[in-house]
């Protein structure tokens, strides 16, 4: 591989101009890029909206009857699942 200082002067600069016209046009790409996606993400979401605006409302729900929550276990039988899985795990 050469090493730079062995190139002559005008393919040195010849190449530092390319590097820098493909950064040019690979950020200039990219930008142009984000710059469309923004707008498009913008005018779907007009789109959207204005979309759902023209939804009818959703009928209220009917009124749900809930049932009773089981009886909590006392505290007795909660201390005695304890004591029972301490002793069957062998401690």
């Amino acid at each position: 591989m050469f090493a730079i200082t062995q190139l002559p002067r005008e393919v040195l600069a010849s190449q530092l101009s390319n590097g820098l016209l493909l950064l040019v046009l690979g950020m200039g790409t990219v930008f142009v890029f984000l710059t469309i996606l923004v707008f498009v993400t913008k005018t779907m979401s007009k789109v959207v909206r204005k979309l759902d605006s023209r939804k009818p409302a959703p009928a209220p729900a009917a009124a749900v009857v809930q049932a009773a929550a089981p009886a909590a276990a006392s505290e007795a039988e909660i201390a005695a699942a304890i004591v029972a899985a301490v002793a069957k795990s062998g401690k």
